[in-house]
């Protein structure tokens, strides 16, 4: 993990680190919406491209995502030259289909409620001889992921916070916290969803993967939107102890407008989700907490509602 973190040191320099006081104490937040893309997963997307061979590197890459994925496969591949396509849902926020084209990556769109992503991206590599590069289910993808943990831990002591005790991450499919949890052995991890789409929260606590199943409600996180958890990323969780819990929409909006107020970073509804649980009580704060605000991509009319307290 070591080894990603200064891949991704090499071609970007590490997201800032905030402190700011919450329940009386100084808790960190790790800006991962900081990064060029906007959202940590530039760091899995390097580390995993950077892996691959020169001959394969021409008949590029395949990935498939809603949208952060997408962008920081799109900008590890355009850095190195690489063809990528990603498959997309055709509701993915616009901002984020922009952003993914504006970095040079073909777009393929299906419908997320009747077709398979990971079917339809399979075909695609196999047809083009392409790598097939995974949101979460990949081990490189967990380790590049995990960089962000080891840089927040070497910031947090660089300005005498002390070692991280307790780390709160946005969670989808577990990739950013499989790769935290690993990152950070000594520190307690509890991953946050979005009601309705705690599919994590809920397998860590019956020992077994379950999915989200039919009926989901409806979320602003299109990040955090996964169906089922792998079973890689489950099994790193579940070995470590790591405990989940889910934030209701109105405390996700709650989060992004204090993030603007009083961090003056615009944060998506999925990279929110860790504050909503701190500002709500669902999580208390404690010396060494950190916080990652994974994601910073917002659909701008959306955004504009929250922060005016419409939506």
């Amino acid at each position: 993990m070591r080894d990603a973190a200064a891949k991704v040191a090499s071609v970007v320099p590490p997201t800032p680190l905030f402190v700011a006081e919450i329940q009386g104490v100084a808790v960190a937040f790790k800006a991962e919406s900081l990064q060029p893309m906007g959202a940590f997963k530039l760091r899995g997307a390097w580390h995993r491209l950077t892996a691959i061979d020169a001959e394969s590197r021409s008949r590029g890459v395949v990935a498939f995502s809603s949208g952060n994925h997408a962008q920081g496969v799109a900008w590890a591949a355009k850095r190195l030259g690489m063809p990528a396509l990603i498959v997309m849902p055709a509701d993915a926020p616009r901002s984020k289909r922009d952003g993914t084209l504006a970095l040079g990556a073909e777009i393929v769109s299906y419908d997320r409620a009747t077709e398979s992503r990971e079917t339809i991206a399979a075909r695609l590599a196999e047809a083009r001889g392409a790598v097939l590069v995974p949101s979460f289910d990949d081990p490189w993808i967990i380790e590049g992921q995990g960089s962000a943990g080891i840089e927040a831990a070497q910031q947090m002591a660089e300005r005498g916070l002390g070692p991280v005790t307790h780390a709160l991450v946005p969670c989808g499919g577990g990739g950013l916290a499989a790769g935290v949890t690993l990152a950070l052995p000594d520190a307690k991890i509890t991953v946050v969803e979005p009601e309705g789409w705690d599919d994590m929260r809920r397998s860590l606590e019956a020992g077994w993967i379950e999915a989200v199943g039919e009926g989901a409600p409806p979320t602003a996180c299109d990040a955090l939107q996964t169906t089922r958890v792998s079973p890689l990323t489950f099994d790193v969780l579940s070995r470590r102890g790591v405990e989940g819990v889910a934030v209701s929409e109105a405390e996700i909006r709650t989060a992004q407008r204090w993030a603007a107020e009083r961090l003056r970073l615009v944060v998506e509804p999925g990279g929110a989700v860790g504050l909503a649980a701190l500002l709500s009580g669902k999580v208390r704060a404690q010396v060494g907490m950190l916080v990652v605000l994974s994601g910073g991509n917002v659909d701008l009319a959306a955004y504009g509602r929250v922060l005016a307290g419409s939506e």
